[in-house]
């Protein structure tokens, strides 16, 4: 313990060498709780009567004779990193400074030093002391002449609050330099955030809303009852400035079609590029006379002359149109079918027109009826079959899970896609009965694989369904599975467009041990701070990122921000769509922790998925083809 005393009369000197040398024998650690209990108010500090073993203290003493002798001291040894601890000062010590203005500046000095004013008479108050030398838990005084077992005491407790203090102070600054770190990362967490927010409902050409951002906001209209107008538009001869010019000159031309289209909306509807030279509008209002006109003025400004590169191109566009009824379940993409049914219609009718839909221009009702009535009937007539596509890990190794995909064959329409009949099912409202099967035969398959997961496919309208957790219950615990082995699936719109619905069906889920995956993620509008809100184990990036990471670097910059957010989240990432080599190695570098498509393993029947997890690992990356 380093004690320094500042005293101009050597037999005070003496006294404190004759005390601090006495003091290096064995102090009893009852008396000094005593004290420490006195001093500092301190409750737990009781003596422990039972403790018989005393601790040795050594005291290290340098003496000063004047105030300005003991400052150097005080710098010296805080600039060695060996600061004292205590400061015992006389108050009176003529010539030079006396004590108030020596404990003023070694205070100075060194705010963490204890200071102990020791006198028999003073010309300054305790008070005034205080004022220049506090604060008043760390100035002390003793009176002459002084007690030597006070003087080890109270030297002892200080030196030891000294320690406590110094420790106290190192676990602050670690803990605020903590708090600094994790501020940092939140704030980069959210900078990361936001660009792969925006990159991920904005068109990487035009910067214009993507086709999952015009569905949200669609979506959101439709689903509070609106009645909205919107357009499809789509570039005539677009085709022929492409090949004659070049994709430059036509990637051009499509950045001041939407400029141009954009303007001509202004505040009454939104302008997303779908595509190509696709675009859509979503008009504000059900007024279908003024969103005819709306949509002419914007095929008037596409077929004005556009200067790109040097040279004078006119190109020219068509337009349908569709309206929404008002009803709020009315699915946005019903409405873009209609639309897009009248766009048909106007290109087919020669271009360079707007047309509304009619009930005339659908041929595919026809067909769509036809459908619905063989969907009534293909579960009884064994129709449907499920096929397994393996979900496997970047670093290789066993098939993780499959992912359970439907397929029908009608006797009269052949194969028949599930883009064409999972959306009649859902208007028909047959998706949850043909629900049901999938889940059966699903659980079905897992009996036959060791300890793999399968994901089953749910459409919002099923999610939605109020009973929808305890059915599914009831079919695994009817099977007498596990819940971990079975792993749901559901869009960001199932679960963005009602969060406290979705929130307590989750939570249902979870709790009776489901997994949870939020599928085609990267294409929408959701949030990683609102996702982590919702109990979920796993993130599957769109197909649609890993086909253009090649072509398109804000597909790449999508997937390594979605990946790291995701992990930062302590969520699982599926990357869908695996195709080449090239991508899967891509993937594996961003950091997606499992990998599905052709590449990896087709869609396979269920005996070749028994087989498959079976069977001793393959040797190359691709583990089967079906």
């Amino acid at each position: 313990m380093r004690i320094l005393v500042i005293d101009d009369e050597p037999a005070m000197h003496e006294a404190y060498r004759r005390t601090f040398d006495q003091g290096a024998r064995e102090l009893d650690g009852a008396a000094l709780q005593l004290l420490a209990r006195e001093l500092f108010a301190d409750e737990s500090a009781t003596p422990d009567h039972e403790e018989s073993d005393a601790e040795l203290v050594t005291f290290h003493v340098d003496h000063a004779e004047q105030g300005l002798d003991g400052l150097r001291l005080v710098a010296d040894a805080l600039a060695a990193d060996d600061p004292y601890q205590i400061a015992f000062i006389d108050i009176r010590m003529p010539p030079g400074i006396d004590g108030k203005e020596t404990a003023k500046r070694i205070r100075e000095i060194d705010p963490d030093i204890n200071l102990v004013v020791v006198t028999g008479y003073s010309d300054h108050s305790a008070l005034d002391i205080a004022r220049v030398a506090g604060p008043v838990d760390k100035l002390f005084y003793v009176s002459k002449p002084f007690d030597a077992d006070e003087v080890l005491q109270l030297a002892r407790a200080l030196g030891q609050r000294w320690v406590n203090d110094r420790e106290l102070k190192r676990v602050r600054n670690e803990l605020a330099d903590r708090v600094a770190q994790l501020e940092r990362q939140g704030i980069e967490l959210a900078a990361n955030e936001a660009r792969a927010q925006y990159l991920a409902t904005h068109d990487s050409l035009t910067g214009a809303p993507n086709r999952l951002a015009f569905l949200h906001e669609l979506s959101k209209r439709l689903h509070l009852g609106e009645r909205v107008s919107i357009a499809i538009i789509d570039l005539d001869r677009f085709k022929n400035i492409n090949d004659s010019l070049g994709h430059v000159a036509g990637d051009e031309l499509i950045r001041q079609v939407y400029l141009k289209m954009a303007s001509v909306a202004g505040e009454q509807g939104l302008v997303a590029r779908l595509g190509g030279d696709e675009f859509a509008v979503a008009i504000y209002h059900g007024d279908v006379d003024a969103a005819h006109r709306l949509c002419e003025a914007m095929i008037r400004a596409c077929s004005e002359q556009f200067s790109i590169f040097g040279h004078q191109v006119q190109s020219g566009a068509s337009a349908g149109v569709a309206v929404s009824s008002g009803d709020p379940s009315e699915e946005p993409i019903d409405l873009l079918r209609l639309a897009d049914l009248a766009l048909y219609d106007a290109k087919r009718k020669g271009g360079e027109q707007a047309r509304i839909f009619s009930q005339a221009m659908d041929e595919s009702i026809r067909f769509r009826n036809a459908i619905e009535d063989g969907l009534r009937t293909a579960i009884t007539k064994s129709e449907f079959d499920l096929r397994f596509q393996p979900i496997v890990a970047r670093s290789g190794g066993p098939v993780a899970g499959f992912e359970a995909l439907l397929r029908w064959t009608s006797p009269e329409h052949g194969p028949v896609s599930p883009g064409v009949f999972i959306p009649i099912a859902e208007e028909s409202q047959l998706i949850h009965e043909i629900g049901h099967w999938v889940t059966a035969a699903a659980l079905d398959a897992v009996q036959d694989w060791p300890d793999q997961y399968v994901s089953i496919n749910f459409s919002p309208r099923q999610f939605r369904h109020e009973e929808f957790a305890e059915t599914l219950i009831a079919q695994v615990v009817g099977k007498g599975m596990k819940a971990e082995r079975v792993q749901i699936e559901v869009t960001e719109t199932a679960i963005f467009d009602d969060h406290e619905r979705a929130a307590k069906t989750l939570k249902q889920l979870r709790d009776a041990g489901f997994r949870v995956a939020l599928d085609d993620f990267g294409t929408g509008y959701s949030s990683l701070f609102n996702i982590r809100n919702f109990p979920l184990d796993c993130l599957k990036i769109d197909r649609s990122f890993v086909e253009n990471m090649g072509r398109e670097p804000q597909s790449a910059a999508i997937i390594h921000s979605v990946t790291h957010l995701a992990r930062s989240l302590g969520l699982e990432v599926v990357a869908e769509g695996v195709e080449t080599e090239i991508q899967m190695q891509a993937l594996r570098l961003a950091g997606c922790g499992f990998l599905q498509g052709y590449f990896l393993g087709a869609p396979m029947s269920r005996m070749e998925a028994a087989a498959l997890v079976r069977a001793p690992l393959p040797q190359p990356d691709r583990i089967g083809q079906a």
